[in-house]
């Protein structure tokens, strides 16, 4: 059989306007998971020679890769030559896609491969020069990302008696966050702190944000600063050693570990120096390479399982809105890919 088309899916009303000049610009788009997990993944494929197409239109024959969200509500079902790999992000699973990637090791499985999602494009780290100083705290990311406690007087206050300073970096749409949009540049930041929420509730009623992915972690390790985060599952999966970040369940343990920072430069130190180390297998030139073996070792082999079908057993799969197990040597390169991240 020959080598099957890999086409990455972006409907036309998805098709951005404005394009990044490559996969480390800056571009806004990059902060939705769609272009994330569709655009940015094919463009750092094209940069290592890695054959691949991005397109408006299904393909009648090959590997499909699209995000979760551009086909939701859609009862597209693959045809006898198709493969679809749901880039399954924090949305829903397709209901009809025989493989999905996951963006949290918690929800692998043999059809669920685990795959880091991208660090941020066009990082800039810690600026040198600022040596051992510890004054600027920051949170990068979605302003609903974060606990509403930092909002609080509260906190504004104790960080104030601590000497320090918060910045939030956050496409809030509020036009008075003067570094709103730098989601890149950590030049001017001393540590980041970064709580999803401090409720148990919901921690139990999302299993620990069992979708979400680890990324604010790996932009410290890639950025040289220490990380004080909440309890999510991502961040326990990731975690070797106590010096990968610190863990905070509420407002004042994180005002307690900003305390020990501030303190210890010993500590901080030893966290950004270990955190270089970490950032090794999540580079982007890391991860891009974990996709190649991904496309390759997996989805190539499924795709050629699925062809072999006769199509009685393809559509009594699809018939159970699940596809048919994948034989047991994909499974064990599913989970070669994902020990790799442990």
């Amino acid at each position: 059989m020959a080598r099957p088309k890999i086409v990455f899916y972006l409907p036309q009303p998805f098709w951005p306007t404005t394009w990044p000049k490559n996969a480390n610009d800056d571009w806004p788009g990059f902060r939705l998971e769609i272009y994330a997990w569709t655009l940015q993944t094919y463009l750092r494929l094209k940069d290592v020679g890695f054959t691949c197409e991005l397109s408006q239109q299904l393909p009648n024959q090959g590997i499909v890769l699209f995000h979760s969200s551009v086909l939701q509500g859609a009862s597209l079902k693959p045809g006898a030559r198709q493969l679809f790999i749901c880039l399954k992000a924090d949305a829903p699973p397709h209901v009809h896609a025989q493989l999905h990637i996951v963006q949290n090791p918690v929800e692998a499985s043999p059809r669920r491969v685990f795959m880091p999602h991208w660090p941020q494009p066009g990082l800039l780290p810690r600026d040198a020069e600022r040596e051992n100083r510890f004054e600027t705290v920051a949170f990068v990311g979605h302003q609903n990302s974060l606990d509403s406690e930092f909002q609080s007087p509260i906190w504004q206050e104790r960080l104030a008696q601590l000497g320090l300073q918060w910045r939030l970096v956050s496409n809030s749409g509020n036009d008075d966050i003067p570094h709103g949009n730098q989601w890149h540049d950590y030049r001017e930041i001393d540590a980041i702190v970064a709580v999803r929420s401090f409720d148990p509730r919901l921690h139990w009623q999302t299993q620990n944000f069992c979708n979400k992915p680890a990324t604010k972690l790996y932009n410290a390790w890639l950025a040289g600063i220490p990380a004080i985060l909440g309890r999510d599952s991502a961040y326990w999966a990731e975690r070797q050693s106590s010096l990968d970040y610190l863990e905070a369940n509420s407002l004042w343990q994180v005002l307690e570990q900003l305390t020990r920072l501030r303190d210890n430069s010993n500590l901080r130190q030893a966290m950004v120096a270990h955190g270089y180390q970490r950032a090794l297998a999540c580079t982007p030139q890391a991860i891009t390479q974990r996709w190649v073996s991904l496309l390759n070792r997996v989805a190539v082999p499924a795709y050629e399982y699925w062809c072999g079908q006769p199509e009685l057993q393809q559509t009594i799969g699809l018939l159970r809105s699940q596809s048919p197990s994948l034989p047991n040597r994909l499974q064990r390169q599913a989970k070669k890919l994902l020990r790799r991240s442990s």
